[in-house]
């Protein structure tokens, strides 16, 4: 039996298997007031028609300056609930678990008239703006709408929450010495407003709720953090109340001597260093999308979950597919069975 099919257990959480649907935003809020609308619904339906154990609601935003773009999702609003419920309640019909991302874009705000940020240090890229440096108050009003989005998202009926602390968004800024250069204690303990939200997250959570926290291993810009910051953060956050680990890199923007890969399962071993390091499960992702890859990743013990992004753009039936080339019977929607 496929060890990327079988079923996979943490808190009260079950999943069918072991595939995750990454975040990945689809810029498509056409009233740009956050609200997820039909082209969401119908995204996110396939891709649990197509078999995916777990999915992750793209970045989702905790105020509407937080956004990295006005058509990108929120979660301000008590307004919001019932949008982001129909599509919830849609993806449970077929045994899909799903969470959303809770997430704030700092200085990488494009359509923010001044973004935030832990500095004012702008992102080094054209186009952007140079961000205004929040207060020591401010951090802490940030840290409460993190945990008011995470109790919205609670009404709605995730099964679990993702904080984003990756690719060179709000927490990621705040962890990383590059963009970090604050006085007050915030930049002292460049873990601290990560952990703060986190401890906030977890009040507004069930106690059952898994909650993950995606990072970003290391930093490719000169300068930047490297893999036992990363390590460090991590156990930081472990202790504040993070369940599991979603393994990526980068974000920060700037160009280094140390460069991203450009091959398939270039992150693995970031994810295997903080599941041995920390004794926690992680997911993977980084173009695992084939099924053999995806399956060794498992197998091997480098991660307890694989997450899909692009395959599943590509195909919202990659699971049901991958199953079938690794010789697993996998449930199929009855209207498809004919077709196999």
């Amino acid at each position: 039996m496929s060890l990327l099919f079988s079923p996979f257990s943490i808190k009260g959480l079950q999943l069918q298997n072991r595939v995750v649907m990454a975040p990945m935003c689809q810029y498509s809020v056409e009233a740009m007031d956050g609200t997820p609308n039909e082209w969401h619904y119908v995204h996110y339906m396939s891709r649990a028609v197509g078999g995916v154990g777990l999915m992750i609601m793209e970045m989702t935003d905790v105020e509407p300056d937080g956004r990295i773009t006005n058509h990108d999702l929120g979660l301000w609003s008590d307004e919001q609930i019932p949008a982001f419920a129909k599509i919830i309640n849609g993806v449970h019909q077929y045994g899909t678990k799903i969470g959303i991302q809770i997430a704030h874009a700092g200085r990488k705000a494009e359509d923010a008239e001044t973004p935030v940020a832990p500095s004012a240090i702008r992102f080094p890229s054209d186009g952007y703006k140079e961000p205004r440096e929040l207060s020591t108050d401010e951090v802490k009003d940030m840290i409460q709408l993190f945990a008011d989005a995470a109790g919205r998202a609670v009404k709605a009926g995730v099964d679990l929450i993702e904080i984003h602390g990756a690719h060179g968004y709000l927490i990621h800024q705040f962890q990383s010495p590059l963009t970090n250069h604050r006085k007050d204690t915030y930049g002292q303990h460049l873990e601290k407003f990560g952990v703060e939200v986190i401890e906030a997250v977890k009040k507004q959570i069930p106690s059952d709720m898994p909650l993950i926290f995606r990072i970003s291993a290391v930093e490719y810009a000169d300068g930047g953090y490297d893999l036992d910051h990363a390590i460090q953060l991590c156990h930081a956050y472990k202790e504040a109340g993070v369940d599991l680990f979603h393994v990526s890199s980068g974000g920060e923007g700037q160009a280094g001597q140390r460069k991203p890969g450009n091959y398939p399962g270039y992150q693995v071993p970031f994810a295997r260093a903080i599941r041995e390091s920390l004794s926690i499960p992680v997911i993977a992702v980084g173009r695992l999308e084939d099924p053999a890859l995806a399956e060794s990743v498992v197998a091997n013990g480098d991660a307890d979950l694989i997450a899909i992004a692009r395959g599943l753009l590509r195909d919202p039936y990659w699971a049901i597919h991958a199953a079938r080339q690794l010789g697993t019977e996998v449930k199929v929607p009855k209207q498809y069975i004919r077709a196999f």
